[in-house]
């Protein structure tokens, strides 16, 4: 199902309008009431503002009367930012959303156990076992073409297919030290064939001379669009989705396994909104909360949300994945990325 813009906004009107009917259903009424008291809750997030923060942090005002004000940065800033506020004992935010910062702030003492009680049938994978934060969202990341360089019958469908000569030099992929970047590609094809296999692969790969962007993945994405070459590694699924339904050439290939980086959602221990923090974590995994998620092109955690465009989340069948919780992703980076800086600068 691809829906264009005016059947995005109209499905997230009906999507608001079901709030709106139920809007004590899942959350403690004291709860409820204590966020109102409080009045706001402060969010720093990775998340794009005019494609999610706005419209979830809209739909949680209007059904609880709460104010959400937000800042946004990408998740290490995040992380920096929270630990430095402990430390100044100014703590600011009251709920946080990361895929990589969350295991520093834990260590340093700057993330509250919370588990909201409506998760209960999320997979194991999607909630910390220590219960420090849930996912609220999955980040795909898998090859993309443009599709006016390459035919369609051309496409690459395995991996073994960009071993292929003929895309020697046309593959590109970014460098930043994230799942979406190339240490994030290593980390999946390791986690996929096991050690020996997996460096074999990437050995191979390393004589196609990728292309390395110093930039993240949406702007590899837009270097593609553009024609700068034909073929990129590591891609948000979910941003082709947005750019092709604009008319950009531009498709994510589902080559097997795809890469899922859980990207999970917090309380700050300390916030000075605790139980509005709390109020709106449940939120934002709830039906009403995963919904949005689902309506603004990023892929819900939530097993029984689809994605906008169901093929874009992994069901373990039509679409396989590896998935990376935080604390994966911050244990295996530095060796992920000395592979990178191994075979392919």
């Amino acid at each position: 199902m691809k829906m264009n813009g005016l059947l995005r906004n109209f499905y997230f009107t009906l999507l608001i309008a079901s709030v709106m009917v139920f809007p004590a259903r899942a959350a403690d009424p004291a709860l409820i009431a204590a966020a109102k008291k409080e009045g706001e809750v402060i969010w720093y997030t990775a998340f794009i503002v005019n494609q999610l923060v706005r419209p979830a942090s809209e739909a949680f005002e209007k059904l609880y009367g709460v104010k959400v004000k937000h800042i946004r940065a990408n998740a290490s800033d995040i992380a920096l930012r929270i630990i430095n506020e402990g430390k100044a004992g100014r703590v600011q935010s009251d709920v946080f959303d990361s895929t990589t910062g969350t295991a520093a702030l834990k260590k340093a003492g700057m993330v509250e156990k919370f588990i909201p009680p409506n998760v209960g049938h999320f997979p194991k994978e999607m909630i910390d076992p220590e219960g420090y934060w849930v996912a609220v969202n999955s980040y795909i990341l898998a090859p993309a073409v443009n599709t006016s360089m390459i035919a369609r019958d051309q496409w690459p469908k395995t991996l073994e297919d960009f071993l292929d000569p003929r895309w020697q030099g046309k593959i590109a992929w970014s460098t930043s030290l994230s799942s979406g970047g190339a240490p994030g590609f290593i980390a999946t094809v390791i986690k996929e064939y096991g050690e020996a296999k997996g460096m074999e692969y990437l050995r191979r790969l390393a004589l196609q001379k990728p292309i390395n962007i110093n930039a993240a993945a949406r702007r590899v994405t837009d270097q593609m669009i553009a024609g700068e070459f034909p073929l990129a590694l590591q891609i948000f699924n979910n941003q082709p989705v947005s750019s092709a339904r604009q008319g950009a050439p531009v498709a994510w290939l589902p080559v097997q396994p795809v890469t899922a980086s859980l990207n999970g959602i917090s309380v700050t221990r300390g916030g000075p909104h605790p139980n509005a923090a709390r109020l709106f974590v449940e939120f934002m995994v709830s039906s009403e909360g995963q919904k949005i998620v689902a309506a603004n092109d990023y892929i819900p955690a939530d097993p029984d949300t689809p994605a906008a465009d169901p093929d874009m989340k992994p069901d373990g069948k039509k679409l396989r994945a590896q998935f990376f919780n935080p604390e994966e992703l911050e244990a295996g980076m530095n060796g992920w990325a000395d592979v990178f800086n191994q075979l392919f600068r």
